[in-house]
């Protein structure tokens, strides 16, 4: 069986703004990265996010952007002290559809860990993470409310 999970939710922004709330690490830190996020998602660039609930910065590896249509990121899975076999990446795969309404639609998937109870873990985690993301952006696009502010602190 294979580790990997796909959510997905409507933004009633337009493409472009839903798109920029992700690329834009000023955006991004208003609503999902607490501890801050520094660099522009680009396709080739290495950025930083930190969250106030997860110690440390994380690099974040931008695989491939299609501007409005699809980010590609690679980053470490999370929990690997133990594994036999080291750290390794995961790829997160956010595409975003205009709706005829003018809302958008957005899905992240990610895949790639081990087939271990570590990885099952890990999935998991993110998966709620993500989930947790979409809707923290939604509140922030739609209503200008950071949820995440002061939740881990």
């Amino acid at each position: 069986m294979e580790l990997k999970f796909e959510i997905s939710g409507r933004i009633n922004r337009p493409i472009e703004e839903v798109f920029e709330a992700v690329a834009n690490p000023a955006e991004l830190s208003g609503y999902f990265t607490t501890g801050g996020a520094e660099g522009r998602l680009e396709t080739g660039a290495t950025v930083s996010w930190k969250f106030h609930d997860f110690p440390g910065t994380i690099p974040v590896t931008v695989v491939e952007v299609e501007h409005n249509r699809r980010i590609v990121l690679q980053w470490e899975a999370d929990d690997t002290t133990g594994d036999p076999d080291g750290p390794y990446d995961t790829t997160v795969t956010m595409r975003f559809e205009p709706l005829d309404d003018g809302r958008t639609l957005v899905s992240i998937a990610e895949e790639g860990w081990r087939r271990n109870e570590a990885g099952l873990r890990s999935s998991y985690g993110n998966c709620g993470g993500w989930m947790q993301m979409l809707c923290a952006m939604k509140a922030y696009l739609e209503h200008g409310v950071n949820l995440r502010e002061g939740m881990f602190r």
